[in-house]
């Protein structure tokens, strides 16, 4: 937020007041953040949100509690044509961080990001002769309307780039670099590249350079959607900022590296991972948002239904054995055995995890990092941990034969070992297994269960629609179970809190195969994947794409995206 004139500190005062009842802050964290004001010349509202102690988003309704009027949802915006935009010049509006949003009663509607800037306020109303009415608007929703709805106004990406140095070509040393990605129109581009990011919930922000531009991308619920491309010339300096914050060589562009990226952003604390490699035009970027306020560790929430939960809790409070879960990249594996670990987690038990990379810190629970490059591998980990005589063991992944044995080993000899395997299905992890070169007696004597899930996209129930199911769609998936009874089916629509999207989140689709008798013979017997899981759905598992259509009917998700999900990586 821009730093304008003081406020009268009877409003300050007051909103001070707001924050303490809120619970938001004690009175001694206000009393500090005075402190920090006065002696910076700076405004109170402004330095917690500079500290952290308050986030935007919560900020924004201490004012609207304090000036008694609305918060501005990005509803509230105009969809295409700006209002008044004649009397407004857009820079102005850039500069104030305000938006017209509409003319009510003979007053205008104006957002603003900061409510208590009375002279914005009072320069709209004589530019535009009507009475300004005030609607607290967020930072990141605000920008994005001015983005859209002033588009050739100063102050966009491509209008930064004039204010930097060098718009040749950039084939600079690494001080050069250094130096360029220091320059404050930079790092303002990078952190509202992130700071967007994180107010909208992405998960992840790509960054690719072409000859023309550098595309940026953000993957909500696992779709990548594009956002505002910057210029090319801007390239290097903002790859290079975003190094310099992971700590990575800026002057090694030949090679792939990883850095991890930790701060604080609209009062919450971001961990980031950052991949970058090298491409035609530059280095691409990759980084992964991880949320530690945004994530809960909950089946339920996860979206595993009870009868899931309920047998892969009975396979972790056994004492040894393997449990693995399994799935494509991305499909939530990880945030399951996390849910997994701490169920696990009390006084009694040393847990040992070994991953790679660590996704999160887990209080209480001992983390290790794979590092390849000093021969620090899963297996020979996994060797070490022994002799540290854990209750759980947490493997990553099982990638080859030397793991997984020596996964199987500490199975036998009193140990339970979570892990997880890239198969399609709960029957392919068996043979999958199999062909890493795992006896079959290793195999029947030591998996206690295995979970294969997908994520698919949840349904916004704002807005999704309920229509009947094509004769065609019942047909081929017996959608009516062959009883002839009408079936409703629901579509995506889109509304402004999906993003028009018509999804929001995600749900975890999954399959639980516990080995029996039956099974085991299949085991020994060298039977495929087929065989295998037509002996559990005998045993009582429903397969991932029939809880996936029982979820479509339900109206949580689409048939399209069931078959997206489960069919195209089956």
């Amino acid at each position: 937020m821009p730093v304008a004139a003081p406020r009268p500190p009877d409003r300050l005062d007051a909103l001070a007041d707001l924050v303490i009842a809120s619970g938001v802050c004690d009175a001694r964290t206000v009393a500090r953040a005075r402190s920090v004001a006065a002696d910076g010349d700076q405004r109170l509202d402004m330095v917690m949100i500079q500290l952290g102690l308050i986030s935007e988003r919560g900020l924004a309704q201490i004012y609207a509690r304090l000036l008694d009027c609305a918060v501005a949802g990005p509803a509230r915006y105009p969809d295409a044509e700006p209002v008044l935009p004649g009397e407004l010049p857009a820079l102005f509006l850039r500069n104030a961080r305000a938006v017209p949003v509409a003319i009510e009663a003979g007053h205008l509607v104006v957002a603003m990001a900061d409510p208590l800037d009375d002279f914005t306020a009072a320069a709209i109303a004589a530019a535009t002769g009507l009475a300004v009415r005030r609607e607290v608007a967020l930072p990141i929703e605000i920008d994005a309307a001015l983005d859209r709805l002033y588009p050739d106004a100063p102050g966009t990406g491509a209008d930064e780039a004039e204010g930097l140095p060098g718009r040749e070509p950039l084939e600079e040393d690494a001080e050069r670099l250094k130096d360029l990605a220091s320059e404050a129109p930079v790092i303002r581009l990078v952190n509202q590249i992130i700071f967007r990011a994180v107010e909208t919930q992405a998960s992840d922000i790509h960054l690719e350079p072409f000859e023309d531009r550098l595309r940026v991308r953000y993957r909500y619920d696992g779709e990548l959607h594009e956002a505002e491309n910057q210029p090319a010339q801007l390239t290097a300096a903002i790859t290079s900022r975003v190094k310099i914050m992971a700590r990575l060589d800026i002057a090694e562009r030949r090679l792939p590296q990883d850095g991890r990226i930790k701060l604080a952003v609209r009062g919450q604390d971001i961990d980031i991972r950052v991949s970058t490699v090298p491409s035609l035009h530059g280095e691409a970027v990759a980084l992964r948002i991880l949320d530690r306020s945004a994530v809960e560790l909950d089946y339920g929430v996860l979206g595993l239904p009870p009868a899931i939960i309920g047998k892969l809790g009975a396979a972790l409070e056994l004492h040894n054995g393997i449990v693995l879960v399994t799935g494509p990249t991305g499909s939530g594996k990880t945030t399951t055995l996390y849910t997994g670990l701490s169920g696990l987690n009390v006084t009694a038990r040393k847990i040992v995890t070994i991953e790679d990379p660590i996704e999160f810190q887990l209080d209480g629970i001992n983390q290790i990092q794979v590092k390849p490059q000093i021969d620090l591998h899963f297996a020979t980990l996994l060797r070490s941990i022994l002799r540290q005589d854990p209750n759980v063991i947490m493997v990553g992944e099982i990638r080859d034969l030397e793991t997984v044995q020596v996964a199987a080993r500490a199975a036998l000899t009193g140990h339970l070992v979570l892990s997880t395997v890239h198969t399609n299905s709960a029957a392919a992890t068996i043979t999958r297994l199999r062909d890493m070169g795992l006896e079959d007696y290793l195999i029947a004597a030591t998996i206690r269960g295995v979970l294969a899930q997908r994520l698919v996209r949840r349904l916004c129930l704002a807005c999704r629609a309920p229509a009947p199911a094509p004769d065609e769609l019942v047909r081929q998936f017996d959608l009516d179970h062959g009883n002839g009874a009408p079936v409703t089916i629901w579509h995506a629509v889109g509304c402004p809190q999906c993003r028009n999207t018509g999804f929001r989140g995600r749900m975890a689709i999954a399959e639980f195969l516990e080995p029996n008798a039956a099974i085991e013979r299949l085991i020994f017997a060298r039977a495929d994947q087929a065989d295998i899981e037509r002996a559990a759905v005998a045993a009582g598992m429903v397969t991932m794409f029939d809880r996936g259509i029982a979820a479509a009917l339900a109206g949580e998700t689409t048939v399209e995206e069931v078959v997206r999900s489960i069919r195209s990586g089956a």
